[in-house]
């Protein structure tokens, strides 16, 4: 055996391991969608969403009423911010019952429903009462409330439906009562085909049409079988294609689908006249305010074809964001109607959900020439107080549900304090606690459980 110089024998040498294998890279866009997929797993993912979303559809829908409506303010002689200020103002009590709903607790919301509804029944009922109700571009829906102010209250209804309707079905949920027709119909039908006969009695089929899907909705997340869901579908589908056989109004709205010529008597003039905008703006728009078609050309250019007046200053780039916003802000509101356990949120949720999703795509597929034009407006981007205050209300609904989420009120619970927060200054002489203060490097080691801000 070989002998080293201080005359011991020479160390032996471990065998070496092999290597283990290292892990594959993950390339930048799998990285991204990973990033993304837990992005959206997050429990406050909805809350901002939501929040952000519909702040965003409001921002620049005053943008886009105080851009569209100038000129038409002109032509009535007022000055060119009159409809901007009164969608501004509508915008900034909009935000206070947005602030008010999402700090109720549920069983208020729940206690405000047959008020709402009471409310909602008695205004509409008020309407057609000669010399109270007002009759707007041939529909008998709105009262005068003073000054240049008018109140619609069909928007109003359908925020009663979808509380009420919430509240009654689950209280009917936790009585197991939903597993029998009748139940599940009476007295929820006949309420809604009240106020569907109340909205129609002054013509306006569009609300109509969103309240009968609001119905469908809570019918359906009730879970309502087939049959059912489908004689309910077959008889709304009935009774509204013999309203628009007797109707020249509407026979002519349905034939302007997909029209590229105004035909005679300009039947399709706005239908056409809202391509024309969407076509003329291109990818990036011809830039903000500098529409033609709002120029007298397009009628309605800041209520009901405010989109399109979008698409023409806007482009291609302005019509897409809109749409991703109302996406996202569905998205949101499926997402805290699935993962609640409670059954009030989620019928109400899922009816918010199903009315903003409803309204948003019944405008934007009339504007784009896929849908007769139904004279709803896009919610919370066009002009329009009735519509604006119930909706934003309605925003704030789901807000408060996306807060309650067991997880997002554990996040919310483990936010840290802002910069500069003083903690621990409590107590006299040796026995105060020296001062800490919140910083970036203490918050980002901090440890956290979830991942969650």
């Amino acid at each position: 055996m070989p002998v080293s110089r201080t005359g011991s024998p020479p160390a032996q040498r471990a065998p070496r391991r092999p290597a283990a294998p290292r892990p594959p890279r993950e390339n930048p866009a799998q990285r991204l969608v990973t990033r993304a997929r837990r992005a959206w797993d997050r429990p406050l993912t909805a809350y901002y969403l939501i929040l952000g979303g519909s702040a965003l559809i409001t921002v620049l829908g005053l943008v886009m009423v105080y851009s569209a409506s100038q000129i038409t303010a002109l032509q009535l002689s007022l000055p060119g911010s009159y409809f901007f200020r009164k969608q501004a103002l509508a915008a900034l009590i909009g935000a206070g019952l947005l602030l008010l709903a999402m700090r109720m607790p549920v069983k208020l919301h729940r206690a405000l429903a047959y008020p709402i509804l009471a409310g909602a029944v008695f205004l509409m009922a008020l309407v057609q009462v000669p010399g109270i109700g007002m009759s707007v571009n041939g529909n008998q829906n709105w009262i005068s409330v003073g000054g240049p102010f008018q109140l619609q209250p069909s928007e109003f209804g359908k925020l009663a439906l979808v509380l009420w309707g919430a509240d009654l079905l689950a209280r009917k949920q936790d009585k197991r009562l939903l597993t029998q027709w009748k139940h599940m119909l009476v007295p929820l039908v006949p309420v809604a085909f009240l106020l569907l006969g109340l909205i129609m009695l002054g013509g306006d089929m569009g609300t109509a049409i969103i309240l009968t899907a609001i119905l469908f909705g809570l019918l359906w997340l009730a879970g309502a079988p087939t049959r059912l869901f489908a004689g309910v579908l077959g008889i709304a589908a009935l009774l509204g294609a013999v309203l628009i056989r007797t109707n020249p109004n509407r026979m002519a709205r349905l034939a302007c689908i997909g029209a590229t010529d105004p035909g005679p008597d300009d039947a399709c003039w706005q239908a056409v006249h809202g391509i024309y905008a969407l076509a003329s703006g291109g990818l990036f728009g011809s830039g903000l305010g500098a529409s033609v078609e709002k120029w007298g050309q397009l009628p309605e250019a800041h209520t009901d074809f405010i989109f399109a007046v979008t698409g023409e200053e806007l482009g291609l780039a302005g019509t897409l964001s809109v749409l991703a916003l109302f996406a996202a802000l569905g998205y949101a509101g499926i997402r805290v109607a699935g993962r609640t356990e409670d059954p009030f949120v989620r019928y109400a949720a899922g009816g918010v959900t199903t009315w903003i999703t409803a309204q948003a795509v019944i405008n934007i597929g009339a504007v784009l020439g896929l849908l007769p034009i139904a004279g709803v407006p896009l919610p919370l981007f066009s002009y329009g107080g009735s519509a604006l205050l119930p909706t934003m209300f309605a925003i704030g609904l789901l807000i408060a549900f996306a807060r309650d989420e067991p997880g997002a009120r554990a996040a919310l619970a483990m936010r840290q304090p802002r910069f500069g927060r003083k903690r621990g200054t409590g107590g006299t002489g040796s026995d105060r606690r020296p001062r800490s203060w919140n910083t970036m490097r203490r918050r980002a080691s901090a440890a956290r459980t979830s991942g969650e801000r």
